[in-house]
């Protein structure tokens, strides 16, 4: 039965202010603000089952900027050995003095999960801040063997405001791990209006990144998307290149966004080459930065956040309305006047500031939107109305660390971070992102391996990233015929299982051990993924079909059935039949590496 008690203090305005709230989760909060300009900071406590809702509302009488805020708080570390956050792919419980974890609009997101050995929940925190900076340290206090944890609140440049309220939830409820966290996402996005993916953003995807990097040409991007298209992708996204002549990486050419007449002499009529063949096209621009070689560098001085030297490029400032303009005008023009169905809107975790805010010094001039934040949030939601009212069905892609919940009322797919060639991260970053993005596409970092990798080893590539949209990023013409069979035979099963795989009850396990295991759950089907030669693949609740996936590096794999003697099926990596079997109880199960087993 739900709840609600309600704990309401005012706090007295003077320097230092200090106060204590006692919450059932975790025992006393500890609360300490400078009051000595005016603030106040009322405290609401709520209480629904085994999960409070601290809100902290921000009141003053001027308008200006927030006091730096800290809340505090420690539990008994009993039966706590793990934390997980957004963003770090270790679930180390660090020591307190290690250092902190910042989120932000565009930078991971404030929630973290304290686990025990077997895959429970036994705190998660959330803080439904999904645009300013939150600052959170979460770490093992030596004295005592204490976790303690700090939110620290207005620690970056802020905006002079006159009120402000932000809620903190405390989950102790003792059940799996991953549904506390997912809950906790929905809760933090819960009053914003989130993108649904249109059917496009469920295919598998083709990126001339890794392969190409920016090397790119009309001629070579075609040759590859007519045997992507024969593999069945649907979809390409053009990277870093086509807006420039030079290849030394950096951005001193961004921000002109013309297109590279060498490489691509018709752009127009390239797109349209790939629409023909039955492909989509996407077009990858770096938002925030305008190089120092480019054309519009003069033309947007003074409109900058900071200046990076190595990346020769400046980070145009959002709060001025023709920066806005000028980016949404961008887009929109390159989809009216080339044909493109979706945009891969990079760096947008660039928006932000190295050092004092640069609008302090002029008073703001020239600025309508004061807080950083919220011109990055109008920038974006803007670019998408723009685009969408285009096109309802635009692709927008990010990718980590810029997920939290902000980010999905401006896109329809999140890409896990950057990871070339490393299956065992992109699985990782894969359930991260499952568990926080609600329903937007989660895409893999896009899949590339070396030519003369095994066999099976492309296979298990693969099947680290079934659980995710798969990009793939291989150099076609160069791949052996039996790498291409793999990555169709995979194609195919995703498309086949993609109810399964992509919509259905996620359930990964043990994150602090990389997630060894991997459960998807439809009503008339459930896929595991088996990622260890030590991992078992449990089904003996499984009444319909389960379909075990086989990345372990060895042809077993421990598969606990049910009692009840069951019909198996086995195949291997190209989707070749390679033996029927009847089993039941606990056995190794004969299952080709790289390939998959059907339990009927």
């Amino acid at each position: 039965m739900k709840y609600t008690v309600f704990i309401v203090f005012l706090l007295m305005c003077f320097k230092g202010v200090a106060h204590t709230v006692e919450v059932r989760t975790v025992g006393d909060v500890k609360l300490d603000y400078d009051g000595s300009t005016g603030w106040n900071v009322a405290t609401t406590l709520k209480t629904e089952g085994e999960r409070d809702f601290l809100t902290l509302d921000f009141s003053s009488p001027s308008v200006q900027v927030p006091p730096r805020t800290l809340l505090s708080f420690s539990v008994p570390q009993i039966d706590i050995y793990h934390l997980w956050t957004s963003g770090s792919d270790n679930t180390h419980l660090s020591p307190d003095w290690v250092g902190a974890y910042v989120s932000s609009l565009a930078s991971n997101m404030p929630l973290y999960a304290l686990l025990n050995n077997n895959d429970e929940n036994r705190l998660t925190i959330a803080c439904d801040e999904v645009k300013r900076q939150v600052k959170t340290e979460i770490g093992l206090r030596e004295e005592g063997a204490n976790v303690v944890c700090k939110i620290h609140f207005f620690e970056q440049p802020e905006a002079a405001i006159n009120h402000y309220r932000v809620t903190i939830m405390l989950d102790r409820r003792r059940c799996f791990w991953a549904n506390a966290v997912s809950e906790a996402a929905d809760w933090m996005a819960r009053d914003l209006r989130c993108i649904t993916p249109p059917v496009d953003a469920w295919g598998a995807f083709y990126s001339s990144w890794y392969n190409f990097h920016q090397n790119v040409s009309d001629t070579a991007i075609e040759a590859e998307c007519k045997q992507a298209r024969e593999l069945g992708m649907r979809t390409i996204i053009v990277d870093d290149g086509w807006q420039t002549d030079d290849n030394n990486r950096g951005y001193a050419y961004c921000g002109d966004w013309e297109v590279s007449k060498t490489r691509f002499p018709d752009f127009a009529g390239h797109v349209k080459k790939v629409h023909d063949m039955g492909m989509k096209y996407m077009l990858w621009y770096s938002v925030p930065w305008m190089g120092e070689k480019s054309k519009n560098y003069e033309r947007f001085a003074g409109k900058y956040l900071y200046l990076d030297k190595k990346l020769h490029a400046a980070a145009l400032d959002p709060r001025f309305p023709e920066v806005r303009w000028f980016l949404i005008d961008k887009y929109t023009k390159a989809m009216q006047e080339w044909g493109l169905d979706g945009f891969k809107l990079d760096f947008i975790d660039s928006f932000r500031f190295h050092g004092k805010d640069p609008a302090i010094a002029d008073n703001y001039a020239g600025r309508d939107i004061k807080s950083l934040p919220e011109a990055v949030d109008v920038l974006m939601q803007d670019v998408y109305k723009a685009l969408s009212d285009i096109n309802p069905d635009v692709l927008v892609e990010f990718r980590q660390s810029y997920i939290g919940p902000a980010i999905r009322q401006y896109g329809n797919m999140m890409r896990a971070a950057d990871c070339p060639a490393n299956p065992q991260d992109n699985r990782i970053r894969i359930a991260k992102l499952r568990l926080t993005s609600g329903q937007t596409a989660v895409h893999s970092d896009m899949l590339e391996w070396n030519v003369n990798e095994t066999d099976e080893n492309v296979a298990c590539s693969i099947i680290n990233s079934l659980f995710g949209v798969v990009q793939y990023s291989a150099m076609l013409r160069d791949v052996s015929e039996n790498h291409k069979k793999i990555i169709r035979n995979y194609i195919d099963f995703s498309k086949m299982h993609r109810q399964t795989l992509l919509h259905s009850k996620f359930i990964p396990h043990h994150p602090e051990l990389g997630y060894p295991v991997v459960e998807a759950v439809a009503a008339d089907e459930r896929i595991v993924g088996v990622y260890s030669d030590c991992a078992m693949a449990d089904i003996s609740e499984c009444a319909g079909k389960a379909i075990i996936l086989n990345a372990t590096g060895r042809g077993k794999v421990l598969v606990k059935l049910s009692l009840n003697t069951r019909k198996c099926t086995t195949y291997d990596c190209f989707g070749n039949h390679v033996g029927n079997y009847r089993l039941a109880s606990l056995v190794e199960a004969l299952i080709p590496n790289g390939g998959y087993m059907v339990v009927e």
